[in-house]
């Protein structure tokens, strides 16, 4: 089984094979800092032109890499969301026609089941049951995984993100897109008990005390 994956949910483009028994065989990841960069943040339509111009060709580059033609492609799958609607339409849109020229599935994959099951990419695998912390730019949050497609979220963050706190901030300082790594670093000489800050949890039934 080799499935062709897209991924276009925000500001990079990236693109893999993976063969079962294998892992991952090929891939490409494409970054649009550059073009950002002026605005201080992502721009939605220019991260969605931007896929368009890259995605095909790195599709092409990916499977030369495996050594395989679309043809050998098993199914292909593709970030469905969370994320910025337009980038979205970009990778959903050349998986679907990909996938009907083909004659093969096409598989949606939710963006937060694609971060949480990540690990299972690496040996040794973590085994269910098992505890998953989220961070990325859009959410953050404790989930309990039992399984495949058994999820539950046992806590989160009742505002921001981590990932949105650190683009803001770094913002408001002046810092360099992207401000995340420059805000870390500065962190690292800081004062931890400078400010009491409430606990960033929303309580799903569980005693985080």
């Amino acid at each position: 089984m080799r499935v062709l994956g897209i991924e276009t949910s925000c500001d990079e483009t990236g693109v893999a094979v993976f063969e079962a028994g294998r892992g991952i065989v090929a891939e490409r990841l494409a970054s649009q800092i550059g073009i950002h960069a002026a605005f201080g943040g992502v721009v939605p339509e220019l991260a969605s032109r931007d896929h368009i111009a890259k995605l095909l060709p790195m599709v092409r580059a990916v499977l030369a890499d495996a050594g395989l033609e679309l043809a050998d492609v098993d199914a292909i799958a593709y970030t469905a969301g969370p994320g910025l609607i337009g980038a979205l339409m970009v990778g959903g849109a050349l998986a679907a026609s990909l996938a009907y020229g083909l004659g093969k599935p096409v598989v949606p994959i939710h963006h937060m089941e694609g971060h949480l099951l990540a690990c299972m990419l690496e040996q040794p695998q973590p085994a269910f049951p098992f505890l998953a912390l989220l961070v990325s730019g859009g959410h953050t949050q404790l989930v309990e995984v039992t399984g495949i497609g058994r999820y539950r979220i046992i806590g989160e963050t009742l505002d921001d993100a981590a990932g949105e706190a650190f683009d803001k901030v770094a913002r408001l300082l002046g810092l360099p897109y992207p401000g995340g790594p420059e805000l870390a670093a500065l962190g690292e000489t800081g004062r931890a008990d400078r400010f009491a800050l409430p606990r960033p949890l929303k309580n799903h039934g569980l005693d985080f005390s």
